[in-house]
């Protein structure tokens, strides 16, 4: 269980707002965190981090406080068990790929977790350069490997997978998956993909001016209520072709592409790069765009 009961006064773009946070998270939950920029995601993973300091609260993980500010208890960043990706990477840049993997390996555990998380992260031609020689997709998958390498309690996800060509970006979202699954993590993760919330998160934070606004599972969150039918998934509109009086709109679902006819009223508010929802209704599938 993760007790967070915290406050903080920020500065954003459009002047100060306060930060303001009373939420209780399952142990094991996969938690992912949505909302404009500005919101106040980011200095909510840094200030259950360590990274920043919260103005007055606690932060309670399991039976251990991490931040009281009444007994004055703030347990440094490196003694809180956690692994954090953050946008600026954070990588050593004096050590190479394989370095930097091998300074987080937690003393005891087995080299062959490096070697897989290469392999999954595609790092394999890569593990000898340094980080100054990497694009930014490249040391950001380098920072999720570290991340994941210390097979924290606690894995905090600030936007990891946006830099990402597609493909890797499936193959990393399937591995966080299973690692968060198989080795019990408790995961939150900042993110603006609504598609990608529904295929990992079991739980759904929603965030506005430094408040949590709501909160649920994703689908009830993200999904149109009014839309009911067999199956409901989501995916990436990757055409839109017309097809005498209808439309064909090719449609990708993880791996899959799945081509949706569609007439010309339904589709006026859709184009190429929509995430949307693909919904069965009187066994003829509709398309609802997410926003």
């Amino acid at each position: 269980m993760i007790d967070l009961s915290i406050s903080k006064s920020l500065q954003g773009d459009s002047g100060s707002f306060s930060l303001k946070v009373d939420i209780k998270l399952d142990k094991g939950s996969f938690t992912a965190i949505q909302g404009k920029s500005g919101a106040g995601k980011t200095s909510l993973l840094r200030l259950i981090s360590g990274l920043l300091l919260p103005d007055k609260g606690k932060i309670t993980v399991g039976e251990q406080e991490w931040f009281n500010s009444e007994s004055r208890i703030n347990i440094p960043t490196q003694k809180r068990g956690l692994g954090y990706v953050s946008q600026d990477y954070s990588l050593f840049p004096h050590l190479t790929v394989l370095e930097n993997l091998e300074f987080a390996l937690p003393k005891g555990q087995n080299k062959k977790e490096i070697l897989e998380l290469i392999e999954v992260t595609a790092l394999g031609d890569l593990q000898h350069s340094k980080p100054k020689l990497l694009s930014g997709g490249q040391q950001q998958r380098v920072a999720l490997a570290r991340a994941l390498v210390q097979k924290p309690k606690l894995l905090l996800l600030d936007e990891p997978l946006s830099a990402l060509d597609p493909e890797t970006r499936r193959n990393l979202q399937s591995y966080i998956i299973n690692v968060h699954q198989n080795y019990g993590l408790t995961t939150l993760m900042v993110t603006h993909d609504t598609a990608e919330t529904l295929k990992m998160a079991n739980h759904l934070l929603i965030m506005e001016n430094g408040l949590i606004t709501k909160s649920g599972k994703p689908t009830e969150l993200l999904g149109n209520q009014s839309v009911s039918g067999k199956f409901q998934f989501t995916g990436e509109i990757i055409d839109i072709k017309p097809e005498g009086v209808v439309n064909i709109v090719s449609v990708l679902i993880g791996k899959d592409l799945v081509r949706v006819i569609a007439e010309l009223n339904e589709i006026e508010a859709l184009s190429v790069g929509d995430k949307v929802l693909v919904a069965s209704k009187a066994f003829n599938p509709i398309l609802k765009r997410l926003d």
